[in-house]
């Protein structure tokens, strides 16, 4: 080998080397962000999957011009407001009403066929994607006359969040903007028949939102605590790492009555925990019934 040759060499092997020992502090960081986070909030992203993590991050970084983790690390636990910033941006992302017709159109028959024959359906709605999801599954109840006898529990996973969908609300504008969507969801009305409506604001009607039960629950920490006759989580699963997501299908597995409704983000494994104990509702998608 040349002199030039081996020159070469060595530098290629000594910039991967920088790249991978970059690449490790970045990993050790992200590791010490999120147990920091978690000890000193309660609110667990531990066993969330990395590469989507660490986009979100990567976005708080460039939105609040920094250059590493441990710089907001720094800020998350010495400036107010850092901490809630960071929790909503590794949460769902929000979503406005009816934002995916076909999906909501078959909200409408699996819970419907699940929770008519029911004398006081449960449904679960985990870590949904901002109160626009909650207020879209209250219109589609109410539509199938279910909502009357059906009580909602929405959980998020901090006090933070929590108090952000109890007192939230819409843009007027996007109650045009999602009519559409709305009729493609097989909905026949108006939509803002289902809104009051103040200073360019509008909240879900107040008959409507009592059926809703906000609370604080953690599908990483928390143990079942109700059993129901539907669960939708088909925002948050594609956030978790492997061992989170069994983690939350056991959690399911056991808060979900015999022929209930599961709303997954996709179809599941054969080793998916539970998989055994359900049919498949449509020919694709993650909708399931409970059947043994």
């Amino acid at each position: 080998m040349s002199g030039s040759t081996k020159a070469a060499a060595m530098g290629e092997l000594s910039a991967w080397s920088g790249f991978a020992a970059a690449q490790a502090t970045e990993e050790l960081e992200i590791e010490l962000l999120l147990e920091a986070v978690y000890q000193r909030f309660g609110v667990d992203f531990r066993g969330y999957a990395r590469p989507r993590l660490r986009d979100k991050l990567f976005a708080l970084l460039r939105a609040r011009k920094l250059a590493t983790i441990s710089s907001l690390q720094e800020r998350v636990l010495h400036e107010a407001g850092v901490a809630h910033e960071l929790v909503r941006t590794l949460a769902v992302p929000q979503a406005e009403l009816f934002d995916l017709p076909e999906d909501t159109r078959r909200l409408r028959t699996a819970l419907g066929d699940s929770l008519r024959p029911t004398a006081l359906p449960k449904v679960w709605l985990a870590e949904p994607a901002g109160v626009a999801e909650a207020w879209t599954l209250a219109i589609l109840l109410a539509e199938e006359k279910l909502y009357g006898r059906t009580e909602v529990f929405a959980t998020v996973a901090s006090d933070e969040l929590l108090f952000d969908v109890r007192n939230a609300s819409l843009p007027v504008a996007q109650l045009t903007q999602s009519q559409a969507r709305y009729q493609a969801s097989g909905g026949v009305g108006r939509l803002s028949d289902y809104f009051e409506i103040e200073n360019g604001e509008a909240r879900l009607l107040p008959r409507l939102r009592e059926r809703i039960t906000w609370a604080q629950y953690s599908l990483v920490t928390d143990a079942s605590f109700n059993e129901f006759h539907g669960i939708i989580c088909r925002r948050a699963l594609p956030d978790f790492g492997p061992l989170l997501r069994q983690r939350v299908l056991r959690l399911f597995r056991d808060s979900l009555s015999l022929f209930g409704v599961l709303g997954l983000d996709r179809e599941l494994a054969p080793t998916d925990a539970g998989a055994a104990d359900y049919q498949l509702l449509f020919e694709d998608g993650g909708w399931y019934k409970r059947v043994r």
